[in-house]
């Protein structure tokens, strides 16, 4: 006689396959999904809080720090001194950093924080949402896009990011020749 199947067994082999089929949809969420990711910088027209415009193409050739924040994200404000500071150590090799504010920051809140913490780098509002549905639809602050000379996003970080590895990658993008 045949020995009958051990449904315990076969309950454990379904809960394994479940298992893996939730860790593998919980690494696509922590990773961004990367089906929505965008891997090229878009040449969109975006507005600094001068209220210059600039087209986001002038930046190709150039390793560029892409920050989306908001004035009432308590890790935005957290994270700033640090992007200054970073931004600081690497602009005479040619970093470009890029704030952006969400479409929902007002204005006058997002003018009086560069001014009083005098951001040495470009500040854009975001006024239509149009910066942040170009990168993959961008909701949660801070996130930050690390753009290199070819315009190819190489890096995404969602929440504060770690910055010494962020300094690692700068200086290796920023050592390559541009093209």
């Amino acid at each position: 006689m045949p020995a009958s199947p051990d449904p315990c067994r076969e309950d454990m082999s379904l809960s394994r396959r479940s298992m893996l089929l939730s860790l593998s949809v919980l690494t696509g969420l922590l990773f961004g999904c990367s089906g929505d990711a965008v891997t090229r910088m878009p040449d969109l027209l975006y507005t600094e809080i001068n209220g210059q415009a600039r087209q986001l193409g002038q930046l190709k050739g150039k390793v560029v720090v892409l920050n989306f924040w908001a004035t009432s994200c308590s890790t935005c404000v957290k994270e700033m001194p640090r992007l200054i500071e970073t931004h600081n150590r690497f602009k005479a090799q040619g970093l470009e950093t890029l704030a952006v504010a969400m479409s929902y920051d007002p204005p006058a809140y997002v003018m009086q924080f560069a001014e009083s913490r005098k951001l040495p780098f470009r500040v854009a509002m975001d006024h239509d949402g149009s910066l942040a549905q170009a990168f993959g639809d961008v909701q949660l602050t801070p996130t930050t896009l690390v753009i290199d000379k070819r315009g190819q996003v190489v890096k995404r970080y969602i929440g504060e990011p770690d910055f010494a590895a962020l300094d690692d990658l700068l200086a290796r993008l920023l050592a390559q020749p541009a093209g």
